[in-house]
């Protein structure tokens, strides 16, 4: 792969559009996912710990601004030591750090409420509704084929989110945001459908996953041709490709602060004691030279722990990039930065810790059920509602006015029924809206069609 095509500044849809002077793709770019709805939407959504009364606990959207600015560091500092080797033309690492920066500050933005229990929620959803219907029944699952079953059962935010930004945003232009296409090979760390993912038989973390539904894939397919991503065409199975070589900064920036600031939130909320905490940030920092300064809090402490455990981190995600640059780059390179830095131990710990004490507190199991519950009773309306649409042809002008209950509905959350026309696109209009909502939002509209709500 070569830097010249990876950081191409061309837009989605638009290849022939021009950048304003002083103002280079990866900036709007960065401005556009800033100023849109779903970005905003991130500020009510759970991270890991539940919204909390406590103001310094982190929602999505505080998250994603913190990894953007990681992510900002990391591209910055891999850009200088590949313009000192003369690996990369001089200039270009602020585009490397910008494009780095904007692709961070949108991967969660595809993410449902509750957080990843919210993913697992509408994925169980969408199960239940395939083993029901086992394509004889009457719901939507009837009617959606067997090969796009996966998107719905293990429905997946990184795809949700190139939709977002390709497809749903921006009037539903051609391209959606029009992000570079820099920006989305950054973005996509599953650069494969679910289709690929699950048939390849090549071990690659970019097939861990997926990261576009196959209702966008095309979208995808342009910007990775004109990347250059290698693309893989298995002679049994569906194409995918190699990750952009900034994907794994992206991943390292995320890895970085939803593992070290979980702990913060964690000791912030009572899960761990900052003790506890202070140790397991030291694991990755070392001990402090100095001893520490008497009127400083154990709140205090656990802060500077985080950021000096922020730019340790940082450091060895960069030192991971440059010792595996040729296998980054040859797109063979087959594991994530922080598994192979020299904090793999510390994180591995940090993994370790999370599993048996932060995602298994009191208030997250309970979150959990609630949300899984939230989850069924709307997608239970709004599938009746789309049956209904189905039954008219999927008329939405005749339903509103054959239909005044499900007419009211649809204004009352106005629901967007653009694009819907069978089956298969009437159920990722359903899991747009669900996914799109925020926490409160949703328990609103539980409450509504529940008949808790008088008003």
């Amino acid at each position: 792969m070569d830097w010249t095509q990876l950081l191409d500044p061309r837009r989605l849809c638009r290849p022939d559009y021009a950048d304003a002077p002083n103002r280079p793709a990866y900036l709007q770019d960065y401005d556009r996912i800033l100023f849109s709805e779903p970005f905003r939407r991130l500020a009510q959504k759970t991270q890991v710990h539940p919204l909390h009364d406590h103001d310094h606990v982190h929602h999505r959207m505080i998250h994603s601004m913190e990894t953007s600015s990681v992510g900002r560091s990391l591209g910055i500092q891999v850009g200088e030591a590949l313009v000192a080797d003369g690996r990369l033309a001089k200039g270009q690492q602020h585009v490397m750090a910008g494009t780095v920066q904007a692709a961070c500050l949108v991967h969660d933005i595809g993410n449902p409420p509750f957080g990843h229990s919210g993913e697992a929620s509408i994925g169980a959803w969408f199960t239940q509704q395939f083993a029901a219907n086992d394509g004889q029944g009457a719901g939507l699952a009837a009617g959606i084929a067997t090969a796009h079953r996966a998107e719905f059962e293990a429905f997946e935010g990184n795809a949700q989110g190139l939709r977002i930004v390709s497809r749903l945003e921006m009037a539903r232009r051609a391209g959606g945001m029009r992000l570079s296409y820099a920006t989305l090979g950054a973005f996509a760390k599953y650069p494969c459908t679910a289709r690929a993912a699950a048939d390849a038989t090549t071990p690659y973390v970019g097939l861990k996953k997926f990261g576009t539904f196959a209702s966008e894939e095309a979208l995808f397919a342009e910007a990775a041709t004109a990347l250059g991503l290698p693309e893989e065409r298995p002679p049994a199975g569906h194409r995918w490709w190699r990750r952009h070589p900034l994907a794994f900064l992206v991943e390292a920036a995320d890895d970085i602060c939803y593992r070290i600031l979980d702990l913060e939130d964690a000791a912030t909320v009572g899960d761990l004691d900052s003790d506890v905490v202070s140790g397991l940030l030291e694991d990755i920092t070392g001990k402090p030279n100095r001893a520490p300064d008497p009127e400083m809090t154990l709140r205090d402490r656990t802060g500077m722990l985080r950021a000096m455990a922020i730019g340790s981190a940082i450091d060895s995600a960069v030192a991971a990039f440059l010792d595996n640059y040729d296998a980054i780059m040859a797109g063979t390179f087959d594991d994530g930065l922080m598994e192979v830095s020299s904090k793999a131990g510390a994180f591995a710990r940090l993994k370790d810790i999370s599993n048996a004490r932060i995602f298994t507190a009191q208030r997250k199991t309970e979150l959990e059920i609630v949300g899984r519950k939230v989850l069924f009773t709307i997608l239970d309306e709004f599938h009746a509602l789309f049956l209904a649409l189905r039954a008219c042809g999927w008329n939405v002008d005749r339903l509103l006015n054959e239909d005044a209950y499900r007419a009211r509905l649809i204004r009352a959350v106005d629901l967007d029924l653009r694009g819907v026309e069978d089956d298969y696109t009437a159920a990722h209009a359903l899991t747009d809206f669900v996914s799109g909502m925020t926490d409160r939002y949703a328990l609103r509209v539980r409450d509504m069609i529940s008949g808790q709500v008088t008003r």
